[in-house]
């Protein structure tokens, strides 16, 4: 699949398979209040547009996400980094690789729910080029938390940035 090395890590990035599951399991029933169980995973894996990746760093799996494939956008359901590798760029890592397969053809954006409470999730997303489009109230089975609806689009590598708009009042200021 994909080999990244940034600050000196060197995570391949692969198809998740099925003896991965104890360590994906681990890494999630430590990152979230709220944790798929093992039969959660497989319901979603066994659908033929959910795809499964894991970080792999030394033989040892460090995170993981797990992607729904829709027509014109991946919805990413679940995505997770060991919690004593976290802030040391496999997330983005990860988020490199999805970005990989989106095209101006096909899957133009990546979109995502996460927990109102989900700060750290939240700042990550955002510093990966993710932004807030939309708010689900009362979103979550477990909770009446609401989700944050966040979206990753597209950008041709050749695209002029989006003009930023001027502020008129203090170009007549002088």
């Amino acid at each position: 699949m994909s080999t990244g090395s940034t600050q000196g890590l060197n995570v391949h990035i692969r198809w998740m398979i099925r003896r991965d599951m104890s360590e994906v399991l681990e890494i999630e029933d430590s990152s979230f209040e709220f944790p798929w169980t093992e039969s959660d995973f497989v319901r979603c894996l066994r659908q033929r547009n959910c795809i499964g990746m894991v970080a792999e760093l030394d033989d040892q799996i460090v995170g993981f996400m797990i992607y729904e494939l829709e027509k014109s956008r991946l919805r990413l359901l679940n995505f997770a980094v060991a919690s004593s590798w976290r802030r040391q760029a496999v997330g983005g890592e990860m988020i490199r690789k999805l970005v990989g397969k989106l095209s101006s053809q096909r899957r133009t954006r990546i979109t995502l729910e996460v927990r109102e409470t989900n700060l750290a999730a939240q700042l990550f997303f955002k510093s990966n080029g993710f932004r807030a489009v939309s708010v689900l109230r009362d979103y979550y089975e477990d909770t009446t938390e609401d989700a944050y609806v966040m979206q990753y689009r597209y950008r041709s590598r050749d695209a002029q940035p989006a003009p930023q708009p001027q502020n008129r009042l203090r170009k007549m200021a002088g």
